[in-house]
């Protein structure tokens, strides 16, 4: 049975218009896909770099929350309107031993501690923040200067007093913090001038650090 040279003709046409219908369209319309492939190829940047810095931006979340949450106290008296938060003073696996009630707190290893004519500087260990220091630096002060009128309240008050007074924030092992003797010993005498109301607003500060008992 013999082809149609007629019918062959026509799909060779039909084929060949085929073709430049699409070669047109493409023409026309190469901008757009070309747009399209930027769009996709930029969302797709975006997506990759938001997972990439996610980790990161909750590592920074945690450390300003610590940072933060290192003891805000809702401070007494009037030269204060800072308010700070004790963070539980328990780390993890350390043991703190009761002390009575009247006891000087026991001074901490001298590695951790240096005496000036002047001043305490207290060096950053493991755990450390501010407050610590500012914990450790009264610590010394009592045992040179042993005064056993202060409540475990009145020294929640010296040592927020005396963490105000030098650089704060986030501490690296090995830093060091000056606390002047005279500042501790102003804030042993501001502290005796605090209400019963004030030593009262304290105690659930004071609560959570069972050594200053």
């Amino acid at each position: 049975m013999e082809k149609n040279p007629k019918n062959s003709e026509e799909n060779k046409e039909t084929s060949e218009e085929g073709g430049e219908n699409m070669k047109i369209w493409l023409q026309e319309n190469m901008r757009m896909l070309v747009s399209i492939v930027i769009v996709v190829a930029i969302a797709g940047g975006i997506y990759a770099y938001s997972k990439r810095t996610q980790p990161q931006i909750a590592q920074d979340e945690a450390i300003e929350s610590t940072e933060d949450a290192e003891g805000k106290i809702s401070v007494i008296g009037d030269d204060t309107d800072s308010e700070k938060q004790i963070a539980d003073e328990k780390e993890e696996g350390e043991t703190v031993s009761q002390a009575q009630p009247g006891t000087q707190p026991q001074a901490p290893p001298t590695e951790a501690s240096q005496e000036t004519a002047n001043s305490f500087v207290e060096t950053a260990q493991k755990g450390d923040s501010t407050t610590k220091l500012a914990r450790r630096a009264l610590a010394n002060y009592l045992e040179k200067t042993p005064d056993t009128s202060l409540t475990a309240e009145h020294k929640i008050y010296i040592e927020d007093y005396l963490r105000r007074q030098v650089e704060n924030g986030r501490l690296n092992v090995g830093e060091s913090r000056e606390f002047s003797k005279d500042n501790i010993a102003n804030a042993v005498e501001k502290s005796k001038a605090l209400t019963e109301n004030q030593l009262k607003n304290l105690e659930k500060y004071s609560s959570r650090v069972p050594e200053l008992m």
